[in-house]
Parts: structure tokens; sequence; C-alpha cells
């Protein structure tokens, strides 16, 4: 498993969204992680889940199943708790790597608070 540097460096090879066009998603996500991430939990390795602004779910939801479609070993959800819509995030075994450094970034974005 390699993740590529050059596009974020969570994108994974197994990636089917054309070369080009993974920057643009990249940049979608940091954007997203950004302005609608709250705060993030770990509840297991293979498990990130993320706590959105209230009205970040529709926007979490495209985004999800876009990315979906070209790296399906994601496995995203949504969920309302009481402190606000929560995107989950689950990957195989295999592709903890991936969503490690999908967790460091959006520890960029949102600073360490968890």
């Amino acid at each position: 498993m390699m993740i590529t540097p050059a596009s974020g460096d969570w994108v994974p090879d197994s990636c089917t969204l054309p070369t080009a066009e993974q920057p643009v998603r990249v940049a979608e996500f940091d954007r997203f992680f950004a302005e609608s991430v709250r705060r993030t939990h770990r509840p297991a390795r293979t498990g990130l889940d993320l706590l959105l602004a209230a009205d970040a779910e529709p926007a979490g939801r495209d985004l999800a199943a876009r990315e979906s479609g070209c790296c399906s070993f994601f496995a995203f959800s949504f969920a309302t708790t009481d402190a606000g819509p929560v995107m989950h995030i689950e990957v195989p075994d295999s592709q903890v790597e991936v969503l490690d450094a999908l967790a460091a970034r959006v520890d960029t974005f949102i600073g360490s608070e968890h």
C-alpha cells in the first residue's frame, strides 16, 4: 500500500479517480474539514467519526457518495446525535494507513482537539 504524497498524503494507489482530478477532490475534502468538522473521534482503528457543523451533512453526504465511487473500500454512514450530525468512516484492516492519514489531515484543519 502506498499513499501518494502529491495528492494530499491520503489518496491510496487503489483510487480509481483520474490522477488529474485527485488534487481537486483532496481540496474539496480539505475545505469540508476546515469549514464543517468540529471534532473527531476514533472509536476503533478502522473507524473515524467526524462531528459536523449543524448544516454540513448534505455536503458530507455528497462528498462521501462521490468518494465511495472511486475508493470503494471506504464505508460512509451518517447519524444524528445530540451534539450534531456525525459522519462515520470505516475502512477494512488493509486500509488503516489511509484512514490514519485522513485523520491526520482532518486534525491539520481543525486543530488537535478531540
